[in-house]
């Protein structure tokens, strides 16, 4: 290069010294000789760029781009801005094909405004199209890095671009990126958001990435435990993979056959259908033998022989599945795809432990965890800190095996949080998939006497349960974290999470030199894979004996030293035991726990350590006994005093003693799964009900109830009601029909007449304006009707008078931070139904997130007349000042209990009629007495 520049600048400067000499005609003008120059100069760059494009064509990348950058200083000098837009493109392609991105991208970014401006549209179609692919390829890089936000944002970047030039295709790929990093995150409503995206793109010029997408969402469904979505998504992801238009007998097509074949399979695995899942595994692997020995053979091959071992490990059949996950993990290990191989180790540790063998289970759990922890994936690190919790439990170290329950817990809580804005049905699945292991760490805990921190479990669960149900609550930020550690758990925590973050170091620096084949690795690099390979020895070594070292044993030391039974370094203890003082109500709290094969009691007083108390009674004895009260309270013409009788034996008197030596008589109750259908009021003791004994209001979860601030001072109180007409209409597949509800205006007139400068709304003037009221008054009384709607629980509604309805979607607008009590005196606002318990939370709780205190609610269809007077009891009670909600409802139903709701409330002559207008003749007055009429009403909240 340089002997040319001299040899042309000696040509000019011959030129300038004789052209004196030379005859006029022959006498070149400045301008003329600039432009002969520049012409030379770029004959000079041209060639440098043909060499440029000669090297790059024979993948010798450096000299290249030297060549290239040559000729960019010519054309930069020579103001050619066509030639300098090119050779920037063609810099960012050689850096491109070296798989460096960034480098590429930034030359791409270059050119781009100079090609736009000179070029004729396919240059500049032409660098976008680079810059998308160079986006698409780095954050593919970084995902394999794990470092997904970043990947997901050069993602979008090329979605950007691809969007731009109309690359559908493309397109459908980089939305399935995005979806992968999203998934790998636990971030699965982006994720799903992603899949669902691509599938909006037309099938038929998308055919190929429609069936990965396909996949990718049906395993983002399995994650969520919607099984049955799951298999739709595999199923038609397996049609296109047999469409004609697929069919070329190429390997991907095959491929995508037997990886659909494989995941319907895991469907059926799922599902305990173990002989049609090996059905489809082996159809897998009878296709695969058609493929010649490509990576894509191998990798499906060793999943369709993983998940083979997988329903022998569920059937007991160990040794087979030992036999078939080795050989998985044997094919698959070579190919480099960490994650999955993390799986694979996680199940043959699996297998270990269901055979007793313990040590070896250890040592392939703790494999997985590291491999897991290097991803990030929630998922999988969930499971296998699971894994090891159940481990360590077997080998009766407790402590330690809570630790690692915590952290499962807390990584299924952070994909909790993650997708709070799918479908409920789609929470509720997953929850599904983990609370078992929830509630395994609260027995756990129990067991070890750690009765508050078990409440802790529950209470995460309780708010799980409520954000399925209702989306949103408000919960105080310990309990959105999940579990916190005590200071000796945080203590071994970040003791093996250091052993642990060597390890990932380590396999990271292994798997980079792992990638080169070995015959191609030079000396040096092979001894440096021996040495990382002793080293990863050592460290898993050292992990073991970390468990082990005296350091975990003192810390194990400091969680057994109790005050009580519970570990001294609780802190949310005396907050809760401070809450229950500040109340000056006597006031217990009250937590079951619903295990299959026994009835936990954690009682927590204001004074003294928590109890727990055990009641030998399985699960399903315990439902029947549920059932049979339920059934007994809500029937007018029963005796309900037995199977009342029963319950109470199983709830209540294994603590009587504990109730009266906390002098009890206040019980904030926190009902577990099905004994939410009972109204803790209508229990018997053998002589009288627990009403009579007892204030009773029910929390959710005390994380979420504001216990002792007090109400105002004066009642000031807006009623309505319906009280004529008729409405019918339809809410999804199901009619209903209204009519007014005369008791119910007789009702808000005696309110009126016993608090004084009530507002009352009647009928048409009690209408959805009535919202805009509420916050103005300490008090809202509604007496109509109300119906969950079983299924649709989002279109659950409360009627207005003149005929508006307000769902429980319009609920979660309401703000009613000034409002003490809402009171829905109204047929079935709390329940739908006998489930799992959680739609008694229903409107109450749903009315108690608006920001109002407390409610009060149904949890059965109610009577007219019945109503009418627990309302008039309830209310002239609360008039009296210095009486609490709690002691109000109390002395209302204890008034219809023993049939002095006359002296309480207003003196009148009483005909019951259904609320919901049964067929039922109405009873006399003297059997209100029964719980079907004075027990349905529950306080929820803050019961002051």
């Amino acid at each position: 290069m340089r002997l040319h520049l001299v040899s042309l600048s000696f040509v000019t400067l011959l030129l300038s010294v004789t052209s004196s000499l030379l005859p006029p005609i022959l006498n070149l003008s400045p301008l003329v000789a600039q432009s002969q120059t520049n012409r030379d100069r770029k004959a000079i760059a041209d060639r440098l760029f043909r060499e440029g494009d000669y090297l790059n064509a024979k993948d010798r990348y450096e000299r290249a781009i030297r060549k290239f950058q040559e000729a960019l200083l010519i054309y930069q000098e020579i103001s050619d801005r066509a030639s300098v837009g090119k050779t920037l493109f063609n810099i960012g392609y050689v850096y491109y094909k070296k798989e460096e991105y960034e480098q590429a991208l930034d030359y791409f970014h270059q050119a781009l405004p100079i090609r736009r401006e000179v070029g004729d549209g396919n240059e500049q179609q032409e660098t976008l199209n680079m810059m998308g692919r160079s986006y698409n390829d780095l954050g593919d890089r970084l995902l394999d890095r794990n470092q997904y936000r970043e990947a997901i944002e050069k993602f979008q970047q090329a979605l950007v671009i691809q969007r731009k030039l109309g690359q559908m295709y493309g397109e459908g790929l980089t939305l399935n990126r995005i979806g992968i990093a999203y998934t790998n995150q636990g971030e699965y409503e982006l994720a799903l958001n992603s899949y669902q995206q691509s599938l909006a793109i037309p099938t038929g010029y998308l055919t190929e990435v429609w069936a990965v997408m396909l996949y990718n969402t049906g395993r983002l469904y399995q994650a969520l435990g919607q099984y049955e979505l799951a298999l739709k998504s595999y199923e038609k992801a397996l049609k296109m993979a047999k469409t004609p238009s697929l069919s070329t007998g190429q390997d991907w097509d095959i491929g995508g056959e037997a990886r659909s074949l494989i995941s319907i399979g895991g469907i059926h695995s799922k599902l305990g259908k173990y002989e049609l899942a090996l059905k489809f595994y082996q159809e897998a692997l009878a296709l695969l033998k058609t493929v010649l020995n490509k990576t894509d053979k191998k990798t499906l091959e060793a999943l369709a022989l993983h998940d083979i071992g997988v329903v022998y490990l569920k059937q007991g059949k160990y040794e087979l599945a030992l036999e078939f996950l080795q050989k998985a993990l044997t094919i698959f290990k070579p190919l480099g795809y960490k994650r999955s191989e993390a799986v694979m180790i996680g199940n043959i540790g699996k297998v270990y432990f269901e055979q007793g063998k313990y040590e070896l289970a250890w040592n392939f759990y703790q494999q997985s965890l590291i491999i897991t922890q290097a991803f990030g994936d929630k998922d999988d690190e969930g499971n296998v800190l699971k894994n090891i919790g159940y481990l360590l439990e077997k080998q009766n170290q407790p402590e330690l095996a809570i630790v690692f329950f915590k952290q499962s817990v807390n990584a299924r809580e952070a994909i909790r949080n993650n997708i709070k804005g799918l479908p409920k049905e789609f929470q509720q699945s997953y929850t599904e998939t983990v609370a078992d292991d929830y509630r395994h760490l609260a027995d756990l805990l129990l067991k070890q006497d750690r009765i508050l921190e078990a409440q802790q479990v529950l209470d995460l669960l309780k708010v799980q349960e409520l954000e399925d149900y209702l989306r949103k609550v408000r919960a105080n930020e310990q309990t959105l974290q999940g579990i916190p550690n005590n200071p000796p758990e945080q203590q071994i925590k970040q003791g093996y999470e250091e052993i642990i973050n060597q390890a990932i170091k380590l396999g990271k620096e292994l798997a980079q030199l792992e990638k080169i084949p070995p015959a191609n690795r030079t000396p040096a690099q092979q001894q440096q894979i021996l040495e990382l390979r002793k080293t990863e020895q050592e460290i898993t070594k050292q992990f073991s004996e970390f468990l082990k070292s005296p350091a975990v044993n003192s810390a194990i030391a400091q969680l057994r030293q109790t005050t009580g039974g519970e570990t001294l370094n609780l802190q949310n203890f005396n907050s809760l035991r401070d809450n229950l003082q500040k109340l000056q109500q006597n006031a217990v709290v009250l937590y079951p726990l619903i295990l299959e094969d026994r009835l936990e009691l954690i009682l927590v007083t204001p004074y003294s350590p928590p109890i727990r108390r055990t009641v030998a009674v399985k699960r399903e004895e315990l439902n029947q006994a549920i059932v049979a009260a339920r059934a007994a309270i809500t029937d007018r013409t029963s005796n309900p005093k037995t199977a009342a009788n029963q319950l109470y034996n199983l709830l209540i008197k294994p603590i009587e003693n504990d109730l009266a030596q906390a002098d009890a008589k206040t019980i904030i109750y926190a009902p577990d799964g099905q004994l939410r259908y009972i109204p803790l009021a209508a229990l018997y003791d053998g002589k009288q009900w627990l009403v009579e004994r007892f204030r009773i209001n029910n929390i959710t979860a005390a994380s979420l109830t504001d216990f002792h601030t007090k109400p105002q001072g004066k009642l000031q109180v807006l009623a309505g009601a319906f009280t004529q007409g008729n409405y019918s209409f339809q809410v999804g597949e199901q009619n209903f029909s209204f009519s007014g509800l005369p008791f119910a205006g007789r009702e808000v007139e005696n309110l009126a007449a016993i608090v004084p400068g009530t507002t009352k709304r009647l009928n048409n003037e009690f209408n959805k304006d009535i919202i805009l009221l509420m916050n103005d008054y300490s008090v809202v009384h509604l007496a109509t009707h109300a119906e969950f709607v079983v299924g649709q629980p989002e279109d659950s509604f409360i009627l207005f008078g003149n005929g508006d309805r307000a769902t429980l979607r319009d609920v979660e607008n309401w703000s009613l931070p000034k409002v003490d009590l809402i009171v829905l005196s109204a047929c079935r606002t709390a329940v739908g139904g006998m489930g799992n318990g959680q739609e008694i939370l229903g409107f109450g709780y749903q009315m108690q997130r608006t920001g109002a205190r407390a409610a009060i609610a149904s949890l059965w269809s109610v009577d007219d007349g019945g109503t009418q007077a627990l309302m008039d009891a309830f209310y002239a009670v609360l008039t009296k000042g210095n009486v609490t909600k709690a002691e109000a409802l109390r002395q209302g139903q204890v008034a219809l209990i023993t049939g002095n709701y006359a002296t309480i409330g207003q003196p009148r002559g009483i005909a019951v009629e259904q609320r919901n207008h049964s067929s039922l003749p109405p009873p006399v007055s003297n059997q209100l007495s029964h719980p079907y009429y004075w027990a349905p009403f529950i306080l929820i909240g803050n019961g002051l």
